[in-house]
C-alpha cells in the first residue's frame, strides 16, 4: 500500500492484482479503470489507526476502564469484573469489524477519478471524477497514515450512511467522501490534488496539503487548468451502487 512512482505510468492492464477486486471488465465506471486511465495509487486504511479512529476502540477502551475504576472505588468487585467482560467483549467486537472493513476497502486514484470499493455486507462501489472535487482536507495521524477528506460539487451527492466509514464525520447534509487511515497519507494528498489541477484550481487546507503549482502548473486560487480532454469517464457524475 506504499505509494508507488512508477504507478503514474501504469496502465490498469498492468495490474493483475486489481482483478481479485470487483469486476474484471475494463472501464466498468462502478469499479474498473479503463484501459486509457493511469492508476496513480491504489491502498486500504491501516488496520490500528482505522480501528482506533473509525470504530473508536481507544475511547471504548477509556470508557470501560473508568467504569472498572468507580466500581473499584466504590467497592463493588463484582461491577468492576462485569465491565472489564463487557470491556473486553465490546473491544474485540469494534476490532473485529474495523478487520473486517477494512479488508473490503480499496481505494483506486487514476487519473480521472477516485474509486472506492467499501462495504462489508454488500460491496458498494462509488465514483468520484476528479473534476467535481473542489477542495480537499488531510488531517494528518500518527506515523506517516492520514485521513483526506473531499469536498463535491454538483448536484449529485453521494448519501452519508452509503460512504460511512468513509465518510468525514459530522458532514451529514453535504457528505464528504474521506479516504481514512491511509498510510504515506500527505504523498497521497499531493499525488491527488496534482491529479485534480489538471480540470481547474482546487481550494486546498493549504496547512496540510502544501501547494503543487510549482509542479503542475497550477496554483490554489488561480487561474484555470486546460479543460478535460481526457474523454466520457471523467465526465460521469457521482455514481454509488452495490455490487
Amino acid at each position: 500500500m506504499a505509494v508507488n512512482a512508477n504507478l503514474h505510468e501504469a496502465p490498469v492492464r498492468d495490474h493483475p492484482e486489481l482483478a481479485g477486486h470487483g469486476p474484471s471488465a475494463d472501464g466498468d465506471p462502478m469499479g474498473t479503470p479503463a484501459q486509457d486511465e493511469r492508476i496513480l495509487w491504489k491502498g486500504r486504511p491501516d488496520l490500528s489507526t482505522y480501528a482506533r479512529t473509525a470504530f473508536h476502540t481507544r475511547k471504548a477502551a477509556i470508557y470501560f476502564a473508568a467504569l472498572i475504576v468507580l466500581a473499584l472505588a466504590f467497592g463493588n468487585v463484582n461491577g468492576a469484573i462485569a465491565c472489564a467482560v463487557l470491556g473486553v467483549i465490546g473491544i474485540a467486537i469494534l476490532q473485529a469489524l474495523a478487520w473486517y472493513s477494512a479488508r473490503t476497502t480499496l481505494y483506486i486514484l487514476t487519473d480521472q477519478r477516485l474509486m472506492m470499493r467499501v462495504g462489508m455486507a454488500i460491496e458498494t462501489r462509488i465514483n468520484v471524477p476528479l473534476k467535481q472535487v473542489h477542495a480537499a482536507h488531510f488531517k494528518p495521524r500518527d506515523k506517516g497514515r492520514g485521513d483526506i477528506a473531499l469536498e463535491l460539487s454538483g448536484e449529485r451527492l453521494l448519501g452519508y450512511w452509503l460512504l460511512w466509514p468513509h465518510a468525514r464525520p459530522w458532514k451529514f447534509n453535504m457528505p464528504q467522501p474521506m479516504l481514512r487511515a491511509i498510510p504515506q497519507a500527505e504523498a497521497v494528498a499531493k499525488m491527488l490534488t496534482e491529479a485534480r489541477s489538471r480540470f481547474g484550481s482546487i481550494e486546498r487546507n493549504l496547512t496540510e496539503i502544501k501547494d503543487q503549482g510549482a509542479e503542475t502548473g497550477q496554483k490554489a486560487g488561480g487561474p484555470a487548468a486546460r479543460p478535460n480532454t481526457s474523454g466520457e469517464l471523467a465526465d460521469r457524475g457521482l455514481e454509488g451502487a452495490p455490487a
